[in-house]
Order: C-alpha cells, then sequence, then structure tokens
C-alpha cells in the first residue's frame, strides 16, 4: 500500500469516529432532553395529586380524623422547600402512605362513590396515582439511561456531556393505595 492510500484510511476511519462522537453526543442531548421533559411531567403530576389531595380533605366526604391526615400531609408537601429534594420527597411519600391508609380496601373507595361528588373524587385520585407512578418510572429510566451513556469510555475522555450535571433519580414512595386495586 502505498503512502496515499495509507492516508485516506486513516482520514476515512477518523471521519467515521468523529460521526460515532458526534451521534453519541446527539443522543446524550436527546436523553437529557427527556430527562427534563420527565421531571416536569412528574411535577405536573405530583402537583394535580396534591391539589385533588387538598379538595378531597376540605370536601367533607370522608370521616374527619382521614381529613385532618390528607389536609396535614398536603400541607407538608405545599410547605416543603422545592431546593431540597429529598425534603420533599419525604412529604410526597408521607401524603403516598396517607393515601394508601385512606384508601386501604375497595370497600373504602366504595364508601366515597356512594357520596354525592364522591365517585369524581375516588376516580380522579386514582387516576392521578398511576399517571404518578408512571411519571416517576419514566424519569428514572430516562435517568438511567442517560449514566449509561456518560459511563460510555468514549464520553468521559472526550467530555461528551460538557458541563451538564448528572441527573438524579427520584426516588419517593409512590405505590398506590390497594383500595383502588390493579388494572
Amino acid at each position: 500500500m502505498s503512502l496515499g492510500w495509507i492516508l485516506l484510511l486513516f482520514v476515512v476511519l477518523l471521519a467515521l469516529f468523529g460521526l460515532y462522537l458526534s451521534i453519541t453526543a446527539g443522543r446524550l442531548d436527546q436523553l437529557n432532553r427527556r430527562v427534563e421533559t420527565s421531571r416536569h411531567s412528574l411535577d405536573t403530576q405530583l402537583l394535580r395529586r396534591l391539589s385533588l389531595s387538598s379538595d378531597l380533605a376540605g370536601s367533607g366526604l370522608l370521616d374527619p380524623v382521614s381529613s385532618l391526615l390528607l389536609a396535614d400531609a398536603a400541607r407538608a408537601v405545599r410547605t416543603a422547600p422545592t431546593a431540597d429534594a429529598s425534603a420533599r420527597d419525604l412529604a410526597e411519600s408521607d401524603l403516598s402512605e396517607v393515601l394508601r391508609a385512606i384508601f386501604a380496601t375497595p370497600e373504602d373507595v366504595a364508601q366515597l362513590h356512594a357520596l354525592p361528588g364522591g365517585a369524581q373524587l375516588a376516580n380522579e385520585m386514582d387516576a392521578v396515582t398511576r399517571r404518578v407512578e408512571m411519571a416517576r418510572r419514566f424519569l428514572n429510566d430516562g435517568v438511567r439511561a442517560n449514566r449509561d451513556v456518560r459511563n460510555q469510555r468514549f464520553v468521559r475522555w472526550f467530555r461528551l456531556a460538557g458541563t451538564s450535571v448528572e441527573p438524579p433519580t427520584v426516588e419517593l414512595d409512590d405505590a398506590l393505595p390497594p383500595g383502588f386495586g390493579s388494572r
């Protein structure tokens, strides 16, 4: 092989490697956008659950103890510092625990359904708790995919992640209340 062919082969391989790095950087950028979108979606669903919990606590449809517990849990979420993710996640987990206690059995949900306006609130609460669970799952899946790409050797060596911070997972208790059952 002549020097010209070796040089041409080297340039082609270098161009292919540059293309690979470019595609990987684009993938990482896409995953960053997916994580941000998922985080906004989770925040939206958590706000809907908070609003619905406050509405349910003040509706007079629950017994006084359940209403008070739900109102306190909702207040704790509302007053949790937004800058402290662990405090907010803990407050959201406490709200999930209270919802599981209130809707512990299908009979608890049936009692709420029997009251005027209760069916709508119960159905909305069922839907929003499921959406919170799904939104958190999507977010954490995106974060894991992002971390997998960030941990690739060439991404680290060539600093393709730039100055962006590695996104954290959201660890909160969002288990569905058993009274809603599984679909």
